[in-house]
């Protein structure tokens, strides 16, 4: 049984009809077009799912969409949509990323982390990015960016 949400995504209020058993990541791409929140491992440990909702990340693949309703969402696109942000240009300056699978995530976390704290230590940044797993370049790049766009 279908059942109709509201909510605002990246900004613009959205409807779309979901099924109970529905995942937030599932409806996010298949139906509203979103690209940016990757499914990984689909059980919440690797991080590429990651969106903010109500201001706070998630694992979007741990999240029915029915608890979306009436809530807001932001990915990737939405963090950016006016153009990269300080952090994003200094994950580029660093070559943090190769394949870019994780980025997103990796992005949204260290945004979070940059908001509550504008000036962390190198073992805060550890903490924040626990939850997102890269495959490519290691973690040092990524580290060092997110020291650099702190400064």
């Amino acid at each position: 049984m279908k059942t109709a949400i509201s909510l605002k995504l990246n900004g613009k209020q959205r409807s779309v009809e979901v099924e109970p058993n529905d995942v937030l990541l599932d409806v996010l791409r298949e139906k509203l077009g979103v690209k940016s929140p990757k499914k990984g491992c689909d059980r919440g440990d690797c991080g590429t799912c990651t969106v903010f909702f109500n201001g706070r990340t998630v694992r979007s693949c741990l999240v029915l969409a029915i608890e979306a309703d009436g809530g807001e969402i932001v990915t990737l696109e939405g963090v950016s949509n006016s153009g990269p942000t300080k952090l994003q240009k200094s994950f580029v300056k660093h070559s943090s990323f190769q394949c870019g699978f994780c980025a997103p995530g990796i992005v949204l976390s260290a945004t979070e982390l940059l908001r509550k704290n504008p000036k962390p230590r190198r073992e805060e940044i550890k903490e924040a990015l626990a939850g997102n797993l890269c495959r490519c370049t290691g973690y040092t790049p990524i580290i060092e960016a997110i020291e650099d766009a702190a400064k």
